[in-house]
């Protein structure tokens, strides 16, 4: 954890490099910091995953609209005020990337941050010892 999933119309596929966008949110969420300055989220942890929904009904269908959905899920324990600098952060990171698409076609852009405990939560990962070690 943390887990940010985007949901989007494949019709963004031609002109969107999903696994561009998929690093730079990655590496927005890996630049937060709290009010301390620690870091926020554990680089081993950070997940990005795209999706492209071939299926859709956008709007009234009128035109060929686009769209994609930013979910973004941590646990709790993050104040507010960090929650918020991590959805501006990732907000901006979105309007930079969607900025010249939304310039030639219609799209709508969601982001939003879920917070809450798991009722179950169990990590096969061999990822954070690795990152544990680059800190020394």
């Amino acid at each position: 954890m943390p887990h940010l999933t985007i949901l989007y119309s494949d019709n963004l596929d031609a002109q969107a490099n999903m696994n561009a966008l998929c690093r730079t949110l990655a590496d927005t969420m890996i630049a937060q910091v709290d009010e301390a300055g620690a870091a926020v989220f554990p680089i081993g942890g950070t997940r990005v995953l795209a999706y492209p929904a071939p299926r859709y009904a956008i709007a009234d269908g009128q035109s060929d609209y686009a769209f994609a959905y930013l979910n973004l899920r941590m646990k709790r324990g993050r104040s507010e005020a960090t929650q918020q600098r991590i959805g501006s952060a990732l907000l901006e990171a979105a309007r930079s990337f969607f900025e010249p698409i939304q310039a030639r076609r219609l799209v709508g852009v969601t982001l939003q941050i879920d917070v809450g405990d798991e009722v179950f939560d169990a990590k096969l990962s061999n990822l954070h010892p690795l990152f544990e070690k680059k800190k020394d």
